[in-house]
């Protein structure tokens, strides 16, 4: 199912990139490595991988480097995969532009997963989808119509909260930095304030959730923003 999509695995230890490359061959991927960040720029253009695993202690240049420097030209599916487990490293990534972020050590299923929703959204975001509609059991979403439908009743939000919604709802499985909200909402020179969100977030779940305190829609990365449940 899988044998045409080539993943690109940017890590210096030899055991965790055998480890992976073996489990993803096992599962029909196309499997290419690096074990610098120089090695894995100059790869990227002329393999071309569809996704590329990222660690980021890597012996040349830090991987947030090579991150930077993909993001300056590609929106390739990044998937940081580091010992790195401080929350500021992982919301760092993220703003830098990572997809995602796995710590280590991690599971297999785990890693499949996280490359399943990747892949997913990269395919969502390519030209030509339709990005008119989003849906989850009790759930929908129409962009076009900004409206919002929970169990086939209108439910009436606020210009912010619609566009929060939306934004999440659009990277739906990615976790949105709280920083990178209040820029896509508010601007680049809006006062990083977390509370504001938290408030529009709290009205948000009352409108949408059965139970605000179990959300089954939007859920809370503790100390680095907000993810949409996947369709």
């Amino acid at each position: 199912m899988y044998n045409r999509i080539k993943i690109l695995i940017v890590e210096d230890e030899e055991s965790i990139s055998n480890f992976i490359a073996t489990t993803l061959k096992a599962h029909d991927y196309t499997v290419i490595t690096a074990r610098s960040g120089k090695e894995a720029l100059s790869m990227i253009p002329s393999h071309c991988p569809e996704l590329v695993l990222l660690d980021l202690g890597l012996p040349d240049i830090d991987g947030t480097q090579v991150l930077q420097k993909i993001r300056e030209w590609s929106s390739i599916p990044i998937i940081v995969v580091s010992a790195r487990t401080q929350e500021d490293d992982k919301v760092s990534a993220l703003d830098l532009g990572a997809d995602d972020y796995i710590a280590k050590p991690f599971g297999t299923s785990e890693l499949l997963a996280r490359i399943r929703t990747a892949l997913r959204h990269s395919a969502k975001s390519a030209p030509g989808q339709n990005l008119d509609i989003f849906e989850l059991p009790g759930l929908k979403i129409n962009f076009d119509k900004r409206q919002i439908l929970v169990n086939d009743k209108d439910v009436h939000l606020t210009q912010i909260e619609f566009k929060l919604v939306s934004l999440l709802a659009k990277s739906a499985g990615r976790v949105l930095t709280y920083d990178y909200i209040i820029t896509e909402l508010w601007g680049p020179y809006a006062v990083k304030d977390n509370q504001i969100l938290r408030v529009n977030m709290a009205n948000i779940r009352r409108k949408l959730e059965q139970n605000p305190a179990q959300p089954r829609y939007i859920f809370t990365e503790v100390g680095v923003g907000y993810r949409m449940a996947e369709e």
